[in-house]
């Protein structure tokens, strides 16, 4: 089963839920505001270590607004 993001438009809050495929249109509802909350599109990061050890992003840099030199320092 997929794990989908979800967003409440009402309390801005983000949860998510583990659901089976043949339910990933159905509603739900907020745990915080028990609104109506929206599916959203994830977003992930990938990263492998070099040979020196730091970790790196494929792909080239996934954090845009990232001024960091290191993916060391990221809490992603």
């Amino acid at each position: 089963m997929p794990i989908y993001e979800y967003v409440c438009s009402h309390c801005d809050g983000k949860f998510e839920l583990l659901r089976r495929l043949s339910r990933a249109d159905e509603e739900v509802s907020c745990p915080h505001c028990q609104n109506r909350a929206k599916r959203v599109l994830s977003t992930f990061a990938s990263f492998s270590k070099g040979d020196d050890g730091q970790s790196n992003p494929l792909g080239g840099s996934s954090c845009t607004s990232c001024s960091a030199t290191s993916c060391d320092s990221c809490h992603l």
